[in-house]
């Protein structure tokens, strides 16, 4: 048992020995040092200049997507045991947040003693840790399993992947599952760097690469940044409402359906052959692939937009990739009606989704957004989600009661 410094009969060596060490730490079963020393931005600074943002797609690819109804967490930590993305089965991950398994929390043996986490990297090597061995009570509901990732070149600690759930966490297949998964991302790590070094050195032969697909910024700006051709374009804002409907309608658009989208008249025709004619002009030095074809107009390429980029996030279930992705509502200051109707088609269907399946932190970040500082039913939703003890429920309650006064304080429409 957690206290003992002789051998426990049936404790495993490797936690009987991260037990002593917790030990020695002199922390409390009861009362583990989880902090969380990092405010949204300076984690989210930190997180994209962390070596291992560049090997997210390859842990959502051979992980998290495996894990999203599979009663599992996926959780990417620095080299400290501070977690910095956690992923997988939503249900799970409310669970979670009320030992504080969540994204800026510390998680080494020393905050938390004995945990896969804390303790791969103790050893550095991959570790399976199951209910009672951890040395923090609250976590005896759950077991896990963490391998520790390497630097390709140096051979250092980068950081640490984490399996965390039920007894499927320590399941005889995933240690190697794991140990396969980080094994890829180093090799993922090294291809990259060595991208790196071939950019920034002359080639003697040339490699042919397959051109990047253009992007479409639009959403919490007034003019779209357009990145096509290794170049970065500011569109007029009329431009940008052209290009925004073009990508949103694959398919295309008539003269005559396009002409009341974007002026709000249907005897704009004229007027929007002269704009298509100006916004050819702009598109043809930057990338000749994006100048829309007519009857109807249309994108001969596809076009990555923002905004739809955003939804797919939605769709599979990342809601706060999504939320992270969405940079506020879609050029706000549009006055077209088919920007109006799109715009409001995006912010509903985010505010639904992180209504009905948004974790407690997410939906937190979306009601703490410009977009929701003043959506009651979002704000009552966090509390709904926020464990009992949880310290952000005075802060939810106080955000609610100063809705509630702003609102008593409006005018009654006559």
């Amino acid at each position: 048992m957690v206290g003992a410094r002789t051998a426990v009969s049936g404790v495993r060596r490797v936690v009987h020995e991260s037990w002593l060490r917790s030990l020695s730490l002199e922390l409390d079963p009861d009362h583990p040092l989880i902090t969380l020393d990092l405010g949204a931005d300076e984690l989210r600074d930190y997180r994209e200049a962390h070596p291992l943002a560049l090997a997210l797609p390859t842990i959502q690819r051979l992980l998290v997507q495996h894990t999203l109804d599979a009663g599992l967490i996926v959780a990417v930590g620095d080299q400290a045991g501070r977690l910095l993305w956690v992923d997988g089965d939503r249900d799970l991950r409310r669970k979670a947040e009320s030992m504080l398994f969540v994204e800026g929390a510390d998680w080494s043996e020393r905050a938390v003693g004995t945990s896969a986490p804390g303790t791969a990297l103790a050893l550095d090597h991959g570790v399976q840790i199951q209910g009672a061995e951890h040395f923090a009570r609250m976590v005896h509901p759950w077991s896990c399993t963490a391998v520790p990732v390497h630097d390709p070149e140096s051979g250092s600690v980068l950081g640490v992947i984490d399996i965390t759930g039920g007894q499927d966490a320590v399941a005889p297949v995933t240690l190697p599952l794991l140990e396969a998964a980080v094994a890829a991302v180093e090799a993922e790590l090294r291809i990259s760097r060595l991208d790196e070094r071939g950019r920034s050195r002359p080639r003697r032969r040339q490699r042919v690469e397959t051109p990047a697909r253009p992007v479409l910024a639009v959403l919490g700006t007034d003019g779209a940044r357009l990145e096509a051709g290794g170049r970065t374009l500011e569109l007029s804002a009329r431009h940008a409402e052209i290009l925004t409907l073009l990508a949103w309608h694959p398919a295309g658009l008539s003269a005559e359906q396009l002409a009341p989208l974007v002026y709000g008249r249907d005897d704009a025709v004229v007027t929007l052959r002269a704009e298509m004619v100006r916004l050819r002009r702009v598109l043809q030095p930057v990338d000749p692939s994006l100048v829309p074809l007519a009857r109807p107009y249309r994108l001969a390429r596809r076009l990555d937009l923002d905004a739809l980029r955003c939804l797919a996030f939605l769709d599979r279930g990342a809601h706060r990739v999504a939320l992270g992705a969405y940079a506020g509502p879609m050029l706000p200051a549009s006055r077209a009606p088919g920007i109006a109707e799109v715009r409001a088609e995006v912010s509903a269907r985010l505010r639904e989704a992180m209504l009905t399946d948004a974790a407690a932190d997410t939906l937190l970040a979306y009601a703490r957004s410009d977009e929701a500082a003043y959506d009651a039913e979002v704000w009552r939703a966090c509390l709904r989600l926020l464990p009992p003890r949880s310290p952000r429920r005075a802060s939810v309650v106080a955000r609610l009661e100063h809705i509630e006064r702003e609102l008593a304080a409006q005018p009654a429409a006559t």
